[in-house]
């Protein structure tokens, strides 16, 4: 099962250090919305993995149904970062308290709920993922298949889940990473910080949305 490990570390690697939309949104809904926020969005996300990579293995044929239609999921999903970028961009405020500083917040279930599929959404409809994921598996089976035949793998669906499981534990590892971090440096930063930070989070969710239109409609994709 080492080679398991091992390729479920190298996948999972892959996967958190591509630059994408993920990663600037988990900093910005802990900067925003502290450690709590910032953890009801990444399970939003890793749910989100689980469901695709779940489909691509068990579904496969719902799975490349889904990719016939990646022109469709990317433009869905480039008017949703859109919209969360213009929002972020122009109309989200910084909640302070009495003495002008930055409030902490207490979620009710359905902001919660929100920040849960906001994170859900944004992970599911960029058609990158579901390109890496396709391309993951494809070599996952290649590779089963490879040491099946010269009787090198006695367990293949043991190896299989071990692959996944680690890749997307480490991935989930290095997603709480990040919200501990923001986490920590959130209660150091000003108002106007945190709102110069927003402004910056918001253009940058534009330039994904319009980069993956862009790449969508030119048959490109951009990363996790």
């Amino acid at each position: 099962m080492i080679e398991a490990i091992i390729t479920g570390l190298t996948l999972g690697l892959l996967l958190a250090i591509s630059i994408g939309p993920v990663i600037f949104a988990i900093i910005k809904q802990s900067l925003n919305n502290g450690y709590k926020g910032g953890f009801f969005f990444i399970a939003g996300v890793s749910s989100s993995d689980i469901i695709i990579v779940s489909v691509c293995n068990l579904l496969s044929s719902l799975f490349n149904q889904a990719l016939k239609h990646q022109t469709v999921i990317g433009v869905v999903g480039s008017a949703f970062l859109l919209g969360v970028g213009i929002y972020t961009l122009f109309f989200k405020k910084v909640s302070l308290d009495e003495n002008g500083g930055l409030k902490e917040k207490a979620f009710n279930g359905k902001q919660l709920l929100g920040i849960y599929l906001s994170g859900f959404f944004m992970n599911t409809l960029n058609p990158g993922v579901f390109i890496f994921w396709l391309a993951a598996t494809a070599k996952i089976q290649s590779r089963v298949a490879e040491l099946t035949s010269i009787h090198q793998l006695n367990h293949p669906v043991r190896f299989i889940v071990t692959v996944y499981v680690v890749c997307l534990l480490f991935v989930l590892s290095t997603d709480v990473a990040k919200v501990l971090l923001a986490g920590k440096i959130r209660p150091k930063l000003t108002p106007h910080n945190l709102q110069i930070i927003n402004k910056i989070s918001g253009i940058i969710l534009v330039v994904f949305a319009v980069t993956l239109a862009w790449g969508t409609l030119n048959f490109k994709v951009v990363g996790h």
